[in-house]
């Protein structure tokens, strides 16, 4: 799962406003806090489904427990290749079989967005290996317990927000499951990306982030919204290369990304 680290650059988009309601440290004051914000909910326009959702939540001590324990990306790019990817060989060799067997699909979201199918296909690869490993928390109970938590409301009240409307619209199920701090879905949108960059790329009316063409496509749109630039190189010390900051502000992160692609694209 991706460190908080990403979790703070995602979110820097949404807005947040000012916050009546109060924050805990432990679960005694969860269910408290919920009917406080619920108030805020309403009147954000979260409707009955997401309200029931809010009321439903439980306070998740395996966020906080993931949350207190994050120690950051201090990793070699050589190590964090091996972590994450095995070899950059071995990864590419698997990403262009996944690109071989739907080329069409990868060249009508460059066509569309402007980004190749190995930056897509690194991200996917890199977040979840290709959808098998989403999260095990369920993304309600997440982002609302950092939304609760002192540590950060400020950061996480307006995903939890939007969590929330997702609900309403049919986005996203109340048990689905996530990441610790409430990333969901095969490249980990937080939830107000979600909302704001989500693509149907299905045709069936509805953004899901747990469809691996509507999540790509979305992540495809992040990343044009963010300023990529079609056609161009993503190497280190480039435009696009500065672009996948927005994506992950781990410099490691985004040199991984930037070598493998090159392998899948090269």
């Amino acid at each position: 799962m991706r460190s908080l680290v990403t979790s703070i650059c995602l979110s820097l988009l949404v807005s947040a406003p000012a916050y009546a309601a109060s924050c805990g440290n432990t679960s005694k004051g969860f269910n408290a806090w919920k009917a406080e914000f619920a108030a805020e909910a309403k009147a954000a326009g979260v409707k009955k489904r997401g309200i029931d959702a809010l009321m439903s939540a439980k306070y998740s001590q395996r966020t906080i427990n993931a949350d207190r324990n994050q120690k950051g990306v201090k990793y070699s790019l050589d190590r964090f290749i091996k972590i994450r990817l095995g070899s950059l060989n071995g990864f590419a060799s698997g990403a262009k079989k996944r690109i071989a067997r739907n080329p069409g699909f990868y060249a009508s979201l460059e066509k569309r967005f402007g980004v190749p199918a190995g930056i897509l296909v690194s991200i996917h690869g890199m977040e979840t290996g290709y959808g098998r490993n989403m999260g095990t928390e369920p993304v309600i109970n997440s982002i609302l317990t950092v939304a609760y938590d002192c540590r950060r409301p400020q950061l996480f009240r307006p995903h939890a927000i939007a969590a929330l409307k997702m609900v309403d619209r049919g986005m996203l199920a109340p048990n689905q499951k996530g990441a610790f701090h409430g990333e969901l879905g095969h490249t980990q949108f937080l939830p107000g990306n979600a909302m704001k960059y989500g693509v149907d790329a299905t045709g069936d009316g509805r953004v899901d982030f747990y469809n691996q063409a509507d999540a790509l496509a979305s992540t495809a749109n992040f990343l044009r919204q963010k300023g990529w630039k079609k056609g161009q190189p993503y190497g280190e010390g480039t435009h696009n290369f500065r672009v996948l900051n927005e994506w992950n502000a781990a410099t490691v992160y985004q040199q991984a990304i930037a070598a493998a692609a090159a392998k899948i694209d090269g």
